[in-house]
């Protein structure tokens, strides 16, 4: 097998020898739309370009391309080949980077919640400068739901989601655990004084939480219902800025994650610890699967579980419960 060979296996262990050549000339062919445009920017012949895709059909036996009135596009086994192929493109390209300087280069894209970012998202990039200073880091600031669907588009390597959100396929590993904590005006009425309370306590205090849609919400409507508490929702707001916003305003309390705490310094809200079993939250850290892993990505993965242990035994994540990242990862 050539350097620019990869070697995959089908179902019946039948090895095929893909070029590197191959998929870059089907990943440009989507892009571009069109086999002659293809040929045209990398500056090889037209038959050239046809027969490497042809064969690559052949060799995965499978159609990946359709030609239309409007140009060369994917059939839905090509939509499914071409994220792959794309990364393993940008994988061969880092690690032929990462020979030539002696040193781990590349890039990766990392998802985190708006709750978790106010806490981790600064340090995990101040630690990143310093670690490792040659990758190219991207940092996507989403609600959990939102970051699991780019997950599983292959749009991230790597986000922080919260086991309600985790789904098949992916690779996963316990980050932390966080308790619930009621956050409001101390002078709101009705707002306990008690510094750890019940769901059952809370009564008729006006909440400002996001929708059923969100995860947090989710987890919160289960825990009230085994508690026999029906809450009183004033306002549903989906936006953590916006929703803290009201809540500094006086139109109510909510009930978040402590990290949230850390994001509202100087704006004198009281905190109340949720004193129930399952009114807490687990993050995990969650990739596509441990073979997609690109080396920027686990290294990576380790400076997230770094920064988190130090901010939890620190004391600087309230609530919070850290897992050690060298246990075995899960398949979820």
């Amino acid at each position: 097998m050539s350097i620019a060979s990869l070697i995959f296996a089908n179902e019946d262990q039948v090895e095929l020898p893909i070029e590197l050549r191959q998929l870059r000339y089907f990943v440009r062919a989507v892009e571009l739309g069109s086999i002659r445009r293809t040929a045209a920017e990398l500056g090889v012949t037209v038959s050239l370009v046809t027969q490497d895709l042809d064969r690559l059909e052949a060799q995965l036996a499978t159609q990946l391309l359709r030609r239309t009135r409007n140009g060369l596009m994917p059939t839905d086994a090509g939509f499914a080949f071409l994220r792959h192929a794309q990364l393993t493109l940008q994988h061969a390209v880092d690690a032929v980077e990462a020979a030539r300087q002696k040193r781990l280069v590349g890039h990766v894209s990392v998802g985190l919640p708006p709750s978790t970012a106010a806490v981790l998202g600064v340090p995990f990039v101040m630690a990143m400068r310093e670690r490792h200073p040659e990758l190219r880091v991207h940092l996507v600031e989403a609600l959990s739901g939102h970051l699991a669907a780019m997950l599983d588009a292959r749009q991230l390597d790597l986000a922080l989601v919260a086991r309600g959100n985790a789904v098949r396929r992916w690779s996963i590993r316990p980050l932390i655990d966080e308790r619930v904590y009621l956050l409001g005006r101390a002078d709101l009425p009705g707002f306990p004084s008690a510094e750890t309370l019940s769901l059952a306590d809370l009564g008729a205090l006006p909440l400002v939480m996001p929708s059923g849609s969100h995860g947090l919400r989710a987890l919160l409507d289960a825990a009230f219902a085994r508690a026999g508490v029906q809450p009183h929702i004033a306002f549903e707001i989906d936006g953590l800025a916006l929703l803290m916003d009201a809540v500094c305003a006086g139109l109510g309390a909510t009930l978040q994650p402590g990290s949230v705490i850390c994001r509202e310094p100087g704006r004198q809200l009281k905190a109340r610890l949720i004193a129930d079993s399952d009114a807490r939250r687990q993050t995990l850290i969650a990739s596509p699967s441990e073979d997609e892993l690109s080396p920027a990505a686990q290294a990576t993965r380790v400076v997230i579980a770094d920064v988190a242990r130090d901010l939890a035994i620190g004391g600087h994540w309230p609530g919070t419960t850290f897992h050690d990242l060298n246990a075995a990862s899960e398949e979820s």
